[in-house]
């Protein structure tokens, strides 16, 4: 099997498109449709069906496009441990965060990944955890940061630091955001309390929804969900309106442009604990530069967490 065939056969199947697969490939669509059909002459498989929007895998293209993604990300890996041996750390690392670090720790990864790995190439993907699961597994991502992620053989883990989720309310208490119990100013509140508050929570499967569920469980409770959302900015928008209150690590008020708009009451009777943890596959090999890259974004994201 030719890997530059393979190349091919993995972007069309990805993108959906030869038209678009020839463009991102830079080869000419006749080329690339003819490299295609020799690889399934030599499979003797058919391995995408073409129709009038583009073209998608059949069960022997899915089969092949697991097989081929690892394949490839095997090859990149060799040619980058070469690399390394030369003594230049090179190559791609693909991260994958949660929204709610996303806008945290973005910018200063960045920058210190081109000013400590210059040779290397970073590539960042935002998405929440059954995405982070599925590039992990594919091998679409090097490395993820997940909360509390399931056990897995599958999954080599390395626990960053524990984070307490606090309630975060409106700065000027709205009859709205009161709901059958005010958002009290006293600094703490008891999970009992944040219980009869309306809140605005991340969709399931969302790692904090599942895990402030689980908590109230144990009290007997379940939260009062008014709405539910799934993008980090749009609760705190929606908190600052007055509109309810979100359930979220206390770090995410810190790149916020008002954080003065917001009350933060921490949460005990239980406290609610989250894990942050660094993720990578059990079945592939990190590289010298993967490495480098765990201890940048661990040293990132101590300072990016750290509470206001």
């Amino acid at each position: 099997m030719d890997l530059k065939q393979l190349e091919y056969f993995v972007r069309v199947a990805e993108l959906g498109s030869f038209t678009r697969a020839s463009i991102s490939l830079d080869i000419a669509q006749p080329a690339l449709s003819r490299q295609i059909r020799l690889l399934e002459v030599e499979l003797r498989q058919n391995l995408l069906t073409r129709n009038g929007r583009g073209a998608v895998p059949t069960e022997a293209g899915k089969l092949l496009l697991e097989h081929g993604r690892g394949i490839l990300h095997q090859v990149a890996l060799t040619r980058e441990e070469l690399g390394a041996a030369r003594g230049a750390l090179a190559g791609r690392v693909s991260i994958g965060l949660p929204p709610s670090l996303s806008k945290v720790i973005t910018v200063p990864l960045v920058k210190a990944f081109a000013a400590e790995l210059p040779q290397a190439q970073l590539s960042l993907t935002e998405g929440f955890s059954v995405l982070m699961h599925e590039g992990l597994r594919v091998g679409n991502l090097d490395l993820a940061v997940l909360y509390n992620p399931e056990q897995s053989s599958d999954l080599e883990t390395a626990t960053l630091h524990e984070d307490e989720l606090v309630l975060i309310s409106p700065a000027v208490a709205t009859p709205r955001a009161r709901g059958s119990s005010a958002a009290k100013d006293w600094p703490s509140m008891t999970l009992r309390e944040v219980a009869e508050l309306p809140l605005i929570l991340p969709s399931r499967p969302n790692a904090f929804r599942i895990l402030i569920e689980g908590e109230m469980m144990t009290i007997n409770r379940r939260p009062v969900v008014i709405l539910e959302v799934d993008g980090l900015n749009a609760i705190l928008n929606l908190v600052k309106e007055g509109i309810g209150h979100a359930i979220l690590p206390r770090y995410t008020l810190n790149n916020f442009d008002d954080a003065r708009a917001f009350r933060v009451h921490t949460i005990h009777s239980p406290s609610i604990r989250s894990q942050l943890m660094l993720v990578w596959s059990a079945h592939r090999p990190t590289t010298q530069t993967q490495r480098k890259a765990m201890e940048l974004l661990t040293r990132i994201l101590d300072l990016g967490t750290s509470a206001t």
